[in-house]
């Protein structure tokens, strides 16, 4: 199993790339919040673990972008930050899980074998097509900068048309009947 570890701290950082190593994992392992993302772009990794607080882009900001970039790798957030509306904000934005520093290493590595089994039913929140995003989560649709919040049975319509390959619609004219 491969693995993308993000954590600022460079002792935390060799710690967890000789844990996860010892128990047979291929690790790759970085610092910043923008070498996270360009690695988790360009590599296949079967799971993310990423510190929310890191230079250049938080945790969160990075799993966005890769949600929004349709990389669907399961992701892991292990952070210091411990409030509930953290850890709904980093659930919310496209995490499998959530564990605050400080953690026990046989709860960290129990988390990420369950996170990499859940790895082939994992159903992206976002789905796009064309200048289109639907978020699941939230039931919004995101039309280039413009966000609209839909009802139960518009969501259904819309989600239903944007995973149908054979329609053919562009997001003009979608978003002209919202």
């Amino acid at each position: 199993m491969h693995l993308l570890i993000a954590e600022d701290n460079e002792k935390l950082l060799k710690s967890l790339k000789h844990i996860f190593e010892k128990n047979q994992y291929l690790v790759d392992a970085v610092s910043t919040g923008p070498e996270a993302l360009d690695y988790a772009l360009n590599d296949d990794y079967d799971g993310m673990i990423l510190d929310i607080m890191m230079p250049g882009l938080d945790g969160v900001e990075v799993l966005r972008k890769l949600r929004a970039s349709g990389v669907s790798t399961p992701a892991l957030f292990l952070t210091a930050k411990t409030e509930v509306y953290q850890r709904v904000e980093g659930l919310d934005a496209g995490a499998d899980d959530y564990l605050a520093k400080p953690f026990d290493t046989q709860e960290l590595l129990a988390r990420v074998r369950a996170m990499l089994r859940r790895k082939d039913n994992f159903v992206p929140d976002l789905l796009s097509y064309d200048n289109l995003t639907l978020n699941r989560s939230t039931y919004e649709l995101t039309y280039k900068d413009q966000c609209q919040s839909l009802s139960s049975k518009e969501y259904q319509i819309m989600e239903m048309l944007m995973q149908k390959p054979g329609v053919v619609i562009t997001s003009d004219q979608l978003m002209s009947h919202i």
